[in-house]
């Protein structure tokens, strides 16, 4: 229509590369696609649909667009042929046949050759005697397969190729799809997510999915819907302190149901006044769209022919809402009481409401505005039945007694919820509960006989409770908070608030409805979840698990030192693999994890979803080589960083990574393969490989392998300062080893020394670059680095090497190893006991503020720890022996390499 052209607003529209059938309700799906950051080249334009995609050889004929219920799929497949039509785009197609399935489900049992089928609906074409389509460039557009009632078995359906043969409509449509009726066709098909999976794979070229409106596209049809800029500056205000309405605004049919009523309230209410959940807000579309006979303030009386109706479409909604169905024909209304003569009175009375879709054949089927709309007057019939006529139609325990309790009709309606598969049922639970309270029965005054207690909502919020303890997944138990939430009982979130803001919130002992209470909390903040840190929470896999639902919103997951097993990896695979995953950075280092979890991460890797850009993994990739090649070089890969360091790369891995480097779809910029045992063979395959693709690579982190093979530029030939050592410190001849002794050497006064109890020495070589060092010892020695101006005398911190912000210190007794900084220790969970390393491994880069230690006793070495800091001047290699307090003879010798 002229009025739909006006406010048309554009969609976000991308590709998406698969067809993941979710089991949330689509509520929870929008919800998800809101946080979703697509990547600029996947978004494309409705005109540019079937234009030439990057890396595609052959052209695109066939698409499939997926989207939630009222995302704007049919009114997108609409403007493309208004377009066409009006000479705006798409000039190349000769014809534009566009089809709905709720229009081809009435021709079931017909039928029909191809071309009487396009005559059939497009009778203009067999005037025109046009019979050979072969000739022309055509497009078909077959919008809502989700409605479709037709049997599209692909595997038996007969072959047809002859656009004169005659046959069912199914098999002209699967042959269609398969591309053995008119091949050179192109095909555009719709559906809701839940029947994507009905065209099997390899049968569409592309797989796009609408994600509704951004931010901005919001705000562009308030404006062009409203026409008053104050007017959309309050709703957008107001719709921003609901995070429910935010959500739903992202789905274009419940934006103009959002418009309608706010547009409507804001003239005549106070703010206060304002409707504050989904629940009061389709009440009050309901009122809008109904006939009254007056209107009084919030005092509402709904004329008589108005109560019969809503009854009707209520059990209509009810009746078909249960069975899953949201397209209905006569036969459907007839079931639910409704007189066919009459229903141009329900589609009159409540146009915006209910629809009658009369196809070009004029058969007619009916549908409610949005499923949101179905579900409300679907709750709406069910309290208004026991309301009115003590009728429980959720009870099914047969005890007529018992069921006229209103708390047993709350009950079995949480329970019925809980058990669906796909939680089709929630958003009608919410709906359900909330018509219960005070502010929603003064709404409904006139369509109730009798009003709700405020204990029945008491008894409910208590049966809540108990089902939260009784260790439902977290998905359900989301559902559950936000009931809760629209019950007004807010207790379970501010006593777990309160307790993780004292400090009392002990993760150990949690009760499950803590958990769920804790994930409702972080999910309902306002600040965007960019870090999830597990160990802030509890370093387990429990925790994980328990948390999932707050990971799936975050944009980097620290995993690091947290026990994680296979199953967590199973878990985290499908997390990556997820549709609207928005995880940028995983760590997932330092975890025991087998080779069977690294398959199962794989798999995660590789999905097209997955939007990951950094990843550190501390699991064992060195038989996996191939399927990171793999991974690094898929065109729809996002890593930009890849660190597996301390795998057991060696030069075949390393090998077998170059093939996936040298691809031109490798876009990593940062690899680090620290102590992956690599020799000169496998930094021959890395340079090899670069040189191919040298575009992108920007850091190659070879510590503990490069180094010993670039000794002229990486290695130091260091020196003892003899000017520094204290006096019971024998330095040798070289310079090169120190030793504790009883006797105090003659050593001249110096203003440089170490006196008192600092039995300290340093090199007389400054580091600003990079470097490597190594020291073999024997005894309680300290090993470190520090800035020159380090105090000399007294017997104080400020001259003690790990004691002080002058200096980074690796201590090594007979009990371990620790490391020290300006008085703290680094914990870490290395321990050496009897095997204490008599080699240390040191490396310096001044430009980046490292320093490394690595026990070089080991084969391969390994890494202890890396301090982070940024260096304000030249650091010196520094030893240490206790502040004689420990064993004479202790000796540190530094190492030829």
């Amino acid at each position: 229509t002229k009025f739909q052209e006006e406010i048309y607003t554009e969609v976000y529209l991308a590709v998406t590369e698969s067809r993941e059938v979710s089991m949330q309700h689509e509520i929870r799906q929008v919800e998800a696609a809101s946080r979703k950051t697509t990547r600029p080249e996947k978004a494309i334009k409705y005109k540019d649909i079937f234009k030439d995609r990057p890396g595609r050889d052959e052209p695109v004929k066939k698409v499939l667009t997926t989207g939630v219920s009222g995302i704007g799929k049919t009114l997108l497949t609409e403007k493309f042929c208004l377009d066409w039509a009006d000479d705006r785009a798409n000039q190349d197609i000769h014809f534009l046949f566009p089809f709905t399935f709720r229009e081809l489900n009435v021709l079931k049992e017909k039928k029909f050759s191809l071309i009487e089928l396009i005559q059939h609906f497009f009778p203009e074409t067999k005037d025109a005697e046009i019979s050979n389509f072969e000739e022309y460039r055509l497009v078909f557009v077959f919008d809502g397969l989700d409605e479709s009632r037709l049997p599209l078995d692909f595997r038996t359906n007969k072959i047809v190729t002859d656009v004169t043969e005659t046959a069912s409509v199914d098999v002209l449509l699967t042959n269609l799809i398969k591309g053995k009726l008119l091949p050179s066709a192109r095909l555009w098909i719709t559906t809701r997510p839940t029947a994507a999976n009905q065209i099997p794979d390899g049968s569409v070229d592309v797989v796009t999915e609408i994600l509704g409106f951004n931010d901005a596209q919001k705000l562009d049809y308030f404006k062009k819907k409203c026409k008053d800029d104050q007017l959309v500056n309050r709703i957008m205000s107001y719709i921003k302190t609901s995070p429910a309405l935010n959500t739903m605004c992202h789905i274009p049919v419940c934006c103009w149901i959002m418009a309608t009523v706010l547009e409507e309230v804001m003239k005549t209410r106070e703010e206060e006044e304002l409707p504050k959940t989904l629940t009061e807000l389709y009440i009050n579309f309901l009122q809008i769209q109904s006939i009254f006979n007056n209107r009084n303030g919030l005092e509402l009386e709904w004329s008589a022919p108005s109560k019969e109706k809503i009854l009707n479409l209520g059990k209509l909604a009810f009746e078909q809402l249960q069975k899953g169905i949201l397209i209905f024909y006569e036969s459907d209304l007839t079931k639910s009481g409704i007189n066919l003569k009459s229903v141009s009175l329900y589609t009159g009375m409540f146009t915006d409401i209910f629809k009658e879709e009369t196809g070009q054949n004029q058969d007619k089927a009916f549908r409610f505005t949005h499923l949101s709309v179905q579900e409300f007057l679907a709750a709406l019939y069910v309290h208004l039945k026991f309301m009115n006529s003590d009728v429980n139609l959720l009870d099914e325990s047969g005890y007529w007694m018992l069921s006229m309790r209103k708390t047993n009709l709350h009950h079995s309606a949480v329970d019925k919820a809980l058990q669906s598969p796909n939680g089709h049922l929630d958003l009608f639970l919410r709906f359900l509960l909330c018509l219960s309270l005070p502010t929603n029965q003064k709404l409904l005054n006139g369509l109730l006989q009798k009003k709700n207690n405020s204990q029945t909502n008491q008894d409910t919020i208590k049966f809540i409770k108990d089902r939260l303890d009784s260790g439902l997944s977290t998905e359900k138990t989301i559902n559950l908070f936000h009931c809760l939430k629209d019950l007004n009982d807010h207790s379970l979130v501010e006593e777990t608030k309160q307790s993780m803001s004292s400090g009392r919130l002990s993760m150990e002992s949690l009760s499950p409805a803590q958990w769920s209470a804790l994930v409702f909390i972080l999910l309902s903040s306002e600040e965007e979840m960019d870090m999830f840190d597990l160990k802030k929470y509890s370093a387990s896999e429990q925790a994980f698990l328990r948390l999932l639902p707050v990971l799936e919103t975050a944009k980097r997951a620290l995993l690091g030192f947290c026990n994680l097993s296979k199953r967590s990896l199973e878990v985290m695979s499908s997390v990556l693999s997820a549709q609207y995953n928005i995880l940028k950075e995983l760590d997932l280092s330092n975890n025991e994890l087998q080779d069977s979890g690294v398959k199962l991460l794989s798999s995660g890797l590789e999905s097209p979803h997955c939007s990951l850009e950094i990843l550190r993994s501390g699991v064992t990739f060195s038989l996996h080589c191939e399927t990171l090649a793999s991974i690094i070089s898929t065109q729809s890969s996002c890593l930009k960083e890849l660190d597996v360091s301390n795998n057991e790369l060696k030069d075949s891995g390393v090998e077998s990574l170059s093939t996936g480097l040298r691809n031109s779809n490798c876009t990593l910029e940062i690899l680090r393969l620290s102590g992956c045992q690599i020799t000169v063979n496998g930094c021959k395959y890395l340079a090899s490989a670069l040189s191919a693709n040298p575009n992108h690579m920007k850091e190659l982190d070879l510590k503990r392998i490069q180094l010993k093979l670039l000794k002229t530029d990486k290695m130091l030939s260091l020196e003892l300062d003899l000017n520094t050592a204290h006096r019971n410190l024998k330095v040798s001849d070289d310079r090169k080893t120190v030793t504790v002794v009883r006797e105090e050497q003659p050593y001249p006064d110096h203003l440089e020394r170490f006196e008192h109890c600092c039995w300290q020495v340093l090199c007389k070589n400054g580091l600003a670059g990079r470097s490597y060092w190594e020291v073999e010892m024997k005894g309680p020695v300290i090993i470190a680095v520090s800035y020159k101006r380090i105090s000399r005398r007294g017997n104080t911190a400020d001259c003690r090497l790990g004691w002080n912000d002058q200096c980074w210190s690796l201590v090594c007794t007979e009990k371990g190893c620790s490391f020290w900084h300006n008085k703290e220790e680094k914990t870490v969970s290395f321990y050496y006991s009897s095997l204490m390393p008599n080699r240390i491994g040191v490396y310096v880069d001044y430009s980046t503020g490292t320093v490394s230690f690595y026990n070089a006793t080991s084969n391969p070495m390994l890494h202890l720890y890396t301090f982070h800091t940024k260096f304000t001047a030249p650091v010196y290699p520094a030893f240490g022996f206790g502040f004689g307090l420990w064993s004479y003879d202790s000796t540190v010798s530094l190492c030829d390499l």
